[in-house]
This record gives structure tokens, sequence and C-alpha cells, in this order.
């Protein structure tokens, strides 16, 4: 049974969405009926989550060796408001925008990369960069497919959080992203999480 704070924490949540969603799509000029319609619509009707299977080796520990079905917060607006290092964000593949990765967010704007190799050049990541890795640290850097091997890439290729990765029917877990965003995902969980609903979209 939700409780009725958790309740209100997640209209909350839903209502940022909702107005974050609209304002992206904003061109400019008055609000139309239609833009206000839109924000009640996704305030009432839609959901803040949706299933995603992740497959490989990538993330493992966290997802397990062969991957899993991941419960993904839905992020309009990437900023440095909106996720922080520390989270498992989904994200385009910068080398090909239709496909989609699962990554630790590493660093964002204003931090200094220092390389391991000497030969490389430390550098600050610019406004609206981040640099995300795998979590499997037994991965080369070309296996891992991050940002080691493409580089920094935009805050707006991060299109969601993972909060809840499902393994099997019975291995299952919350993803453990920075604590802030653990706080803020919460409610959202606790509402919109279904075992069942995530099993039967499973891939095995």
């Amino acid at each position: 049974m939700v409780s009725l704070s958790t309740w209100c924490r997640y209209i909350v949540n839903k209502l940022e969405y909702s107005v974050s969603l609209s304002l992206k799509n904003y061109k400019g000029g008055q609000i139309s009926n239609q833009e206000v319609n839109q924000v009640v619509k996704n305030l009432f009707q839609g959901k803040l989550t949706y299933f995603h299977w992740n497959k490989g080796e990538e993330m493992a520990p966290t997802m397990g060796v062969h991957g899993g079905t991941l419960l993904v917060r839905k992020i309009p607006d990437a900023d440095t408001s909106h996720v922080f290092v520390g989270d498992v964000v989904v994200m385009k593949d910068p080398e090909n925008l239709d496909n989609h990765l699962v990554r630790r967010l590493a660093a964002v704007e204003g931090y200094e990369m220092v390389s391991t190799d000497e030969k490389d050049e430390p550098f600050t990541l610019e406004e609206d960069q981040c640099w995300v890795l795998a979590d499997n640290d037994k991965l080369k850097p070309k296996e891992a497919r991050d940002s080691r091997l493409f580089g920094p890439i935009p805050m707006t290729n991060i299109i969601g959080r993972a909060i809840y990765c499902l393994q099997t029917a019975v291995d299952h877990s919350p993803v453990q992203n920075s604590h802030y965003s653990m706080q803020r995902d919460s409610p959202v969980l606790e509402v919109e999480l279904d075992i069942d609903e995530m099993v039967k979209n499973h891939k095995t």
C-alpha cells in the first residue's frame, strides 16, 4: 500500500516531468491550449518509466553478466540538475544514435579528466559534456564501449536513468545510483514498479 506522502512526492515528480517535457517542445510565443492539455495529459495518464532490455557484460556485476530488464526513469531534459555523477544512465550511442547504451555517469562539465597514460594531456569537460564508464572494470576500453573509447558525450544524449534491474524472476533489485537520485526516484519506484510485468517483458 502506497502512503499518501509517497503519492504526493510522486505527483510532484510527474508535474516536474510534464512541465519539463512541454518546455522542451515549447517554440516561443503564447502557450496554446494544446500545450496546456499536454501537460495535464502527461500528469494524469503518462508514466515516468519504461522497460529497456540491456544485453552484454559491460555493466556487470551491477546488471549481471548477461544483462537484464531495466525499469528506466524518463529524463526529458538531461542536465546537472536532473542527473548526477554515480547515476546509471540510458543514453544514445554516440557512434549510432539509433542504439541505446547503459553506462554509469562518471563526470560532468567542469571536471578535470586526467589519464593514467602520462602521454595524454589532462583536459576539462566543457559545458553540456559528460564522461561515462562501464561498470565492468575487467573489460578493455574497446570492449567496454565507453568514454575511454569515444570520449566525452553531450548530456543531451542521456534519455533516462535505470532505477531497477531484473536479471531473473527471482534475482532483481533497485539499481545503485547517486544518493540524491535514489531519494528522488523512490516514490516513482514505489508507485510504478510492477515485478510481474517486468518478468513478462523479460528476455532470456
